[in-house]
C-alpha cells in the first residue's frame, strides 16, 4: 500500500505570475518559498514559483508568459477541457467553523467574491472563490469524522440547474 504524508505539491499553470504571486502571497498569506527562473535558450524566461500552504505542502505555478511561442491556455482548467465550472478545483482545510467565517471575511475585505458557507449534508462546510487564473478554490471544514455509512454510494441530494435540493429521505 502506498503510504504518504499527503501532497508535497500541486503544480499548475498561470498566464500572469505577478497576479498569481500577489493573490497567493499577499491575499491568502502563503509565503513564496522558491522562485525559479528557467532560461529557455533564445526564447525567454520561464517562471516556476512555489508557495507554502503549511504542514509541508506547497502549491506551485509555472508561467511561460515571457517565453516566445509558449501556447495560450485556459489557466482555470475546466473551460479548456469543456467541463462545467468547479469540476477541477482545489480545497484548503479550515480547522474550525469560526476559521471558515474568518477566512471568508478576510477574502471579502480584499475584494474577493465568496460563495457560502455551503453545508454538505452535515459532514462539511465550505466557501468557494476564484483566483486570478479563474481556478475555483474552496476552503472546507470537516464537521465530523467519517463513518462507514459515508462510503456507501447513494443519492444524497439533487441538483436542479445550479440549485441544490435536499432530499426528503436518502435514496429518493
Amino acid at each position: 500500500m502506498l503510504k504518504t504524508r499527503g501532497f508535497n505539491h500541486i503544480d499548475l499553470g498561470t498566464r500572469n505570475m505577478e497576479a498569481t504571486r500577489a493573490f497567493y502571497q499577499d491575499v491568502l498569506g502563503f509565503p513564496l518559498v522558491r522562485a525559479d527562473l528557467i532560461d529557455i535558450a533564445g526564447k525567454g524566461t520561464m517562471k516556476h514559483f512555489f508557495f507554502d500552504l503549511g504542514h509541508g505542502q506547497l502549491i506551485g505555478f509555472m508561467s511561460g508568459e515571457e517565453v516566445q511561442g509558449f501556447p495560450e491556455f485556459d489557466a482555470g482548467i475546466n473551460k479548456g477541457l469543456g467541463l462545467p465550472p468547479g469540476v477541477y478545483h482545489f480545497a484548503f482545510d479550515a480547522e474550525t467553523e469560526n476559521d471558515l467565517e474568518r477566512i471568508k471575511a478576510h477574502l471579502v475585505s480584499n475584494g474577493i467574491e465568496v460563495n457560502g458557507p455551503v453545508d454538505h449534508e452535515g459532514w462539511a462546510k465550505s466557501i468557494y472563490f476564484r483566483d486570478p487564473n479563474g481556478l475555483q478554490l474552496e476552503v472546507c471544514h470537516l464537521l465530523r469524522p467519517f463513518v462507514a455509512d459515508d462510503a456507501v454510494p447513494r443519492v444524497r441530494f439533487r441538483l436542479e440547474g445550479r440549485r441544490k435540493v435536499e432530499l426528503a429521505s436518502e435514496g429518493a
